[in-house]
């Protein structure tokens, strides 16, 4: 293995461990907010299951990164590297300020661009769909943008059931619903284990396949142990800064809104991953809360903060894409990539 695609290997796996730092309140947050647990209750809960779901993972969403970008097999190291390092640095960033952004999409913003300056226009998987299945870039980031909407109205549908099943219980049946956000938040962690897993998980093993380490690509059940151990690892390290914002400064909710949300996004992500869609499990996550709220009472909503983190979404891909540009171009000044 060459000494570049030993360092794109550590920068997946870097990777994969700021996805679990930027998805930390994806489990947690509805625990924290709806008094169900503590906060290192919330952490240890949802490190057990997002190791469990990098195992129970498929390759749906693995192959769809593979086709993210076509360029030499020389030049994938660097590519991944740059578009890597783009992602890595604009998540730490956003991260440092509290503001819950998405490393999925900052990853695929900084391969495009990486990929543009390595191969020109047709080293981008720009891709679309087959039938439902998405692929390339512009399917990737169509179901990152529908995946969002998807859990906002979902979380908001079953909210209202709930309300209506559950909205003249007495306190009694307060520990069933709480039993329930245990399991539907366990059911959150295994879902982004699994969908956020194979993102990394499919860079990694074409990295290995370029090495000549593995002849097809078929991700290594040590790479996937190695993997799901990094991202759980970040959701247990994720700072308590980005998991109040999403806990608090969204909306404030009990324990039914708790496991509205978490159950609605659990059945986003697990069909996501299904077809192999690398979606965005924060930006699932947190249009969730806002549907759930804005169900119940939507001046209690805090639109403003929903604002500011819709506009560094919207940001992400522009900026990591420049980023993996740069990185990319001055790789090749360096001659580091032809």
């Amino acid at each position: 293995m060459s000494i570049s695609i030993f360092a794109a290997f550590v920068v997946v796996i870097g990777f994969a461990f700021f996805l679990g730092v930027s998805d930390a309140p994806n489990s947690s947050a509805a625990l924290i907010a709806s008094r169900t647990t503590s906060y290192r209750g919330a952490m240890a809960f949802s490190f057990v299951f997002h190791v469990i779901g990098g195992f129970v993972a498929g390759q749906a969403v693995a192959l769809t990164m593979l086709g993210l970008v076509h360029v030499a097999r020389g030049e994938l190291a660097v590519t991944y590297i740059a578009g890597g390092i783009s992602s890595l640095a604009f998540t730490f960033v956003a991260t440092r300020r509290g503001v819950p952004t998405s490393a999925s999409i900052a990853l695929v913003g900084g391969l495009a661009g990486a990929a543009g300056v390595a191969a020109g226009w047709h080293g981008v998987g720009w891709g679309g769909f087959h039938g439902a299945r998405p692929y390339g870039v512009i399917g990737t980031l169509v179901g990152i943008v529908v995946s969002p909407m998807l859990g906002a109205l979902a979380a908001a549908g079953v909210r209202r059931l709930l309300s209506k099943g559950l909205g003249g219980a007495t306190r009694r049946a307060l520990p069933s619903v709480r039993a329930a956000i245990w399991f539907s938040a366990g059911m959150v962690a295994l879902a982004d284990g699994s969908n956020d897993g194979q993102k990394a998980m499919g860079l990694a093993t074409a990295l290995l396949l370029a090495a000549g380490v593995i002849t097809r690509f078929a991700v290594p059940l040590w790479l996937t142990a190695l993997v799901a151990v990094a991202l759980a690892a970040g959701t247990a390290a994720g700072g308590r800064q980005i998991i109040r914002t999403v806990s608090s400064r969204f909306y404030r909710g009990g324990p039914l809104d708790g496991l509205a949300t978490e159950g609605a996004s659990a059945a986003v992500i697990l069909g996501a991953a299904f077809l192999g869609a690398p979606v965005s499990t924060s930006t699932v996550v947190a249009s969730g809360m806002v549907g759930t709220g804005a169900s119940r009472r939507r001046r209690h909503v805090q639109w403003r903060a929903v604002g500011s983190v819709l506009s560094a979404w919207v940001i992400t891909v522009p900026a990591c894409a420049l980023i993996g540009a740069c990185l990319a171009g001055l790789a090749r000044i360096a001659g580091v990539m032809k």
